[in-house]
């Protein structure tokens, strides 16, 4: 069964902030449509993750280091979208169904630099994976959970071509979102049996590296 992040195991996990810098992951060699950041060792390990890749396919970072307020907004939204889906529901409940997919903002990795969304492209752009980024649950019909079996053959290939470089780096993934691997949150931390996690949520002006 899958572990969400309300999840006390994930919660009661202490995080350590280990003062590690951000890094613009254009500086990796990393593909980003705009400018994306992460922490150091999170960038070190994509770039590795990267190098695994076959000829051709190469990863694109959609979303990396997240504000404060842009968590809580999308937190917010689905939580509204959800209480609506399920008139009557109780605020533990929805709570818990909002967290399978949206972390809550006290423990998001993004806010910390320490996840990234992603995907593959190839030659002629973004590779099969099944659903967009961010596809909710509820719009994709459950297709978002990395494991799910209502993708396309081509779609898992690709999934267990991006989990075989990513783990192989390092990361690890929250299994609901394809998308979404991290190294040094509360999630790394319990999947790693660590006694910590090592990034808290980041103040950008003062992480970024110079």
């Amino acid at each position: 069964m899958t572990v969400l992040l309300s999840d006390d195991r994930i919660t009661r996990i202490p995080a350590i902030e280990s003062g590690e810098p951000l890094i613009d992951l254009f500086t990796r060699g990393i593909s980003t449509p705009d400018r994306q950041f992460a922490r150091e060792s999170v960038a070190d390990r994509l770039a590795m993750a990267g190098a695994f890749l076959p000829a051709g396919v190469r990863l694109h970072v959609v979303e990396g280091l997240r504000p404060l307020e842009s968590q809580q907004d999308i937190y917010d939204d689905y939580r509204t979208e959800l209480e609506r889906l399920h008139p009557g529901i109780s605020d533990h409940d929805v709570h818990v169904l909002a967290s399978r997919f949206v972390a809550p903002v006290e423990i998001a990795p993004h806010v910390a630099g320490a996840a990234v969304d992603l995907t593959l492209i190839g030659a002629h752009g973004p590779l099969d994976l099944g659903t967009p980024i961010d596809a909710t649950p509820e719009q994709s019909n459950g297709a978002c959970f990395f494991d799910a079996a209502n993708i396309s053959r081509e779609a898992r290939a690709n999934r267990s071509l991006l989990a075989d470089v990513l783990t192989a780096a390092g990361l690890v993934n929250y299994p609901t979102e394809w998308w979404h691997w991290s190294f040094g949150d509360r999630y790394w931390a319990y999947l790693e049996d660590r006694p910590n996690a090592i990034y808290g949520p980041s103040s950008t002006t003062s992480a970024l590296a110079h």
